[in-house]
């Protein structure tokens, strides 16, 4: 009886003479410790809204304050910012009220619990009035430059509460700046003296 033997077949790796690749233990253990390290610090972002809060309400701040300056020049008229502990409006006189309030673009304001309990004129909530609050876990607080009533004239250019065009004394050796933070995060929001320009 004869035997006939057939050739054996080499896998591939053997064939060119390399070792069977994969990852080690070390290499494992080093991927699952940066994927945890990861995965915690964006848990942590993810949960804590608080900077997400004051990104969203400085640029908010910027938007309401940007939207007085251009309905100032729109209707050619002074437009008035007020600033409060926890709030921006707009107005058409420095006293801000139920007859002289500028009126949101849409139609109305966002209508949050903060906002609600801010935007008060005449003893009540005003829908209607641009003026927003800051969420719950942020502060806005002005600098030592920065009224808390200041107003854009016809053309735009912004003046401190009590000023005559053209005379105003809102310009400063740099830029009026509101900060909106919360916690350790913060964001400036600054008012160009001479041309009123929102940044």
């Amino acid at each position: 009886m004869t035997v006939i033997r057939l050739p054996t077949r080499r896998p591939q790796a053997a064939r060119l003479g390399t070792g069977v690749a994969g990852f080690t233990m070390v290499e494992l253990i080093t991927v699952l410790l940066v994927m945890g390290i990861l995965g915690a610090i964006g848990v942590e972002r993810f949960f804590d809204s608080k900077q997400s809060d004051a990104s969203a309400y400085a640029a908010q701040v910027k938007t309401i304050v940007r939207y007085a300056q251009k309905v100032a020049v729109a209707q050619h008229r002074a437009v008035y910012v007020s600033v409060g502990s926890n709030s921006v409006g707009l107005c058409y006189q420095s006293a801000c009220g139920s007859a002289n309030f500028v009126p949101a673009p849409s139609g109305s304001n966002s209508g949050s619990a903060t906002t609600k309990a801010a935007c008060v004129l005449g003893g009540a909530y005003a829908a209607q009035w641009m003026c927003e609050a800051a969420p719950t876990s942020v502060t806005l607080t002005p600098s030592a430059t920065l009224p808390a009533v200041f107003f854009f004239d016809a053309i735009g250019r912004p003046y401190v509460n009590g000023d005559v065009v053209p005379t105003s004394t809102f310009y400063q050796s740099t830029a009026p700046t509101l900060t909106v933070s919360s916690g350790t995060t913060s964001f400036a929001v600054s008012v160009e003296p001479e041309t009123g320009y929102v940044h």
